[in-house]
């Protein structure tokens, strides 16, 4: 009768579950610790169902008693189909190390099925949490009372402009009726400079608008 197997003598940090957590662009490091509670020194090894995905070190090797053994497991970049890497699981198996080992390979080939420890683990893929964001809107980054004021300012002036634009087009009309009639040069002269200092008004006003549509679509 076939002997059955011996319970773990180890503990393992983890027991069940190796959690890799995300994002997968890059290298994801878990730590598996082993440890040895017994009187006897004890030989691992670490297995797993995807070699090809990760990276194990050490990936064998002895735990002294009431000694304490790190393994670092590293996941590998990757961006494959999530059904491939419910797959994905590993094994800690180990025995009792005789007093003398010479070839580590040639124990666990000539090792009896009844010495071996399995512990199995499954491997947990946590995505990282996405932060949400919050629309800005025109009216937070602009601020709800700056925008009414500069609006309404803007109007003041468009008003502005129209009235001078107006008054402008008036004294144009009455500077040519002057021209027209005898003895009305000095009238003349002084519509004329009444209309250069409205034109200069207007080219101001024109120019302030100019600066504040700037400010405000900016």
């Amino acid at each position: 009768m076939s002997r059955s197997k011996q319970p773990q003598v180890l503990k393992i940090d983890p027991p069940q579950e190796i959690k890799f957590k995300g994002p997968f662009k890059d290298v994801v490091t878990s730590t598996l610790q082993l440890t040895n509670p017994s009187e006897k020194r004890v030989c691992f090894k670490v297995k797993t169902t995807a070699p090809r995905r990760y990276c194990v070190r050490p990936n064998s090797g002895f735990v002294e008693s009431q000694a304490t053994v790190n393994i670092s497991v590293m996941l590998q970049p990757f961006d494959s189909d999530p059904n491939e890497l419910l797959k994905h699981k590993f094994m800690v198996q180990t025995m009792f190390a005789p007093d003398a080992v010479d070839d580590m390979e040639a124990l666990w080939k000539e090792a009896s099925p009844a010495d071996l420890m399995d512990s199995k683990l499954k491997c947990v893929f946590e995505q990282p949490e996405e932060t949400p964001q919050t629309p800005t809107s025109t009216s937070d980054v602009m601020g709800t009372p700056q925008g009414g004021e500069s609006g309404s300012e803007l109007q003041s002036i468009m008003e502005e402009c129209k009235r001078l634009q107006s008054e402008n087009a008036k004294l144009k009309q009455v500077n040519e009726q002057l021209k027209g009639q005898p003895g009305s040069s000095g009238d003349g002269q002084d519509l004329l400079s009444q209309q250069k200092r409205m034109i200069i008004i207007f080219l101001l006003v024109a120019f302030v608008t100019g600066i504040t549509l700037g400010y405000i679509l900016s």
